[in-house]
């Protein structure tokens, strides 16, 4: 089945011009000047196409303004039906005689609102009516979504040309509707994403914080079950210390005080034995004193809250502050040190203040912590009377010769800076005393992992003896 073909138009047609008329001449300056104003219009809705910046809003009443000016009409009106393009924007648009644009329902007269009102219904009704009014359906994808209606002022009826210029019109102000719908949907869309991508932007963060925050607790917690079992081994060691080897020094201390009750019943010839005995009585109690401190230090628990370098020194000085005047100062940016190696540092610093406080006859001692780009420096200083020439040859001696258990303190903190990977030092501090220096390179080598004893595994053993 062929589809038949429409009648071509002939030049009459587009015209308007009939040879059986009289007024020939007339009729046709009419056709041309509808023709004018057809180009006219087309003229002006091309120039409101390119100026996709502005939005739809120009284009419509570019539309409007040529339509009344095409029809000599007094009211001229473009409107969507309900239900169609739901997002596009504004929904109608009406233009005086004087080419004046209204978006307000209320400035319009009675028959304007009428026409409006049946336009949004989508109600079928005449295209040329003889009170004047002209409608065309704006049309997209063959369905009809809006109209063009104008109350011309011809002074003859609108002809077929005129009404193709109209359905031209309207039918720009479809598609420009359209696309503009078209373009807030997208726009909306991209505002939607953009708030989704803010959400789940702000759902990363916020999962990064908890991520954190769960890291930094079970740090805690491990360092919570590390202290219980190092808290254990340290009353177990009390205990001990108190049931056994302060009883055992006391024991001695009482064998000396009859011993030199029996060396006086020897007459002259005793001095000397009696002045090592004194001296081995008075040696019997600083032992007794220090066992008791120690005890007493060992049932006092850890702070949770200690875990950085500056805290666990801290700690260390206020063990020592009632037989010693300690300051401790830190410089730079803490860095947090991997596998315990704070602890090491800490313990090293206690075995130096150890060796003040019961070596040297100082009185008052200063702790420097620094920190500094690729090392970490701790001094501890006092205004003691050691020698840090004779420490220096001591310490050489101690690590030449593994004698049985004395003068361990000073090979044993040693030790401690150099699994670390750093160097012990004696200098001579400017209180007058000795100042022990202490440096460790940073970042840890990877071989000096470890250093903290596993959670199930016993604390290492401390030095029986210290002295320095």
């Amino acid at each position: 089945m062929t589809t038949p073909r429409r009648p071509r138009p002939d030049l009459a047609t587009l015209t308007g011009v009939r040879s059986g008329k009289t007024s020939y001449y007339r009729a046709y300056v009419r056709s041309d000047e509808r023709m004018q104003d057809a180009v006219h219009a087309m003229d002006s809705i091309s120039r409101a196409l390119v100026r996709t910046v502005e939005g739809p809003r120009g284009l419509l009443e570019e539309v409007v303004r040529a339509a009344a000016a095409h029809l000599n009409a007094e009211w001229t009106v473009l409107a969507l039906a309900d239900g169609h393009l739901k997002g596009a924007r504004p929904r109608f648009l009406a233009s005086y005689g004087d080419g004046e644009i209204t978006v307000d329902e209320q400035d319009l007269p009675t028959s304007v609102r009428q026409e409006l009102q049946a336009v949004r219904a989508g109600l079928a009704r005449p295209v040329i009516e003889t009170s004047g009014w002209i409608r065309v359906p704006m049309t997209l994808e063959g369905r009809t979504v809006g109209s063009l209606v104008a109350q011309h002022q011809l002074e003859v009826e609108p002809e077929p040309g005129d009404l193709s210029v109209l359905r031209i019109l309207a039918n720009q102000a479809a598609v420009s509707l359209h696309t503009s719908e078209q373009y807030q949907a997208g726009l909306a869309l991209h505002r939607r994403a953009q708030r989704l991508y803010d959400e789940a932007t702000a759902q990363a963060r916020n999962l990064a914080d908890r991520t954190a925050e769960l890291r930094q607790t079970q740090e805690r917690l491990l360092l919570a079950h590390q202290r219980e079992l190092i808290d254990n081994e340290r009353h177990r060691i009390a205990r001990e210390l108190h049931d056994s080897v302060t009883q055992y020094v006391l024991s001695a201390g009482m064998a000396v005080e009859v011993a030199r009750g029996d060396a006086e019943l020897l007459g002259p010839d005793s001095a000397q034995i009696l002045e090592r005995l004194t001296t081995a009585k008075k040696l019997s109690q600083d032992a007794v004193d220090q066992l008791r401190r120690a005890i007493y230090a060992l049932h006092q628990p850890h702070r949770d809250t200690v875990s950085s370098l500056p805290e666990l020194l801290q700690e260390v000085a206020q063990q020592h502050r009632p037989h010693l005047v300690v300051q401790l100062r830190v410089e730079g940016d803490v860095v947090k040190l991997p596998n315990g190696a704070d602890h090491e540092i800490a313990r090293t610093v206690g075995e130096a203040l150890f060796n003040v406080a019961t070596h040297a006859k100082a009185s008052r001692a200063i702790v420097r912590l620094r920190y500094r780009p690729g090392q970490i420096t701790v001094s501890v200083a006092d205004d003691g009377s050691g020698d840090p020439t004779e420490l220096s040859r001591i310490l050489r001696l101690e690590r030449a010769t593994m004698v049985d258990g004395r003068h361990r303190g000073l090979v044993n903190m040693d030790s401690r800076i150099g699994d670390l990977g750093g160097t012990l030092a004696f200098r001579r501090a400017r209180l007058g005393g000795v100042r022990v220096e202490m440096r460790v390179p940073l970042p840890l080598a990877p071989r000096q992992t470890g250093l903290l004893p596993s959670l199930g595994s016993t604390p290492p053993e401390q030095p029986r003896q210290r002295e320095a």
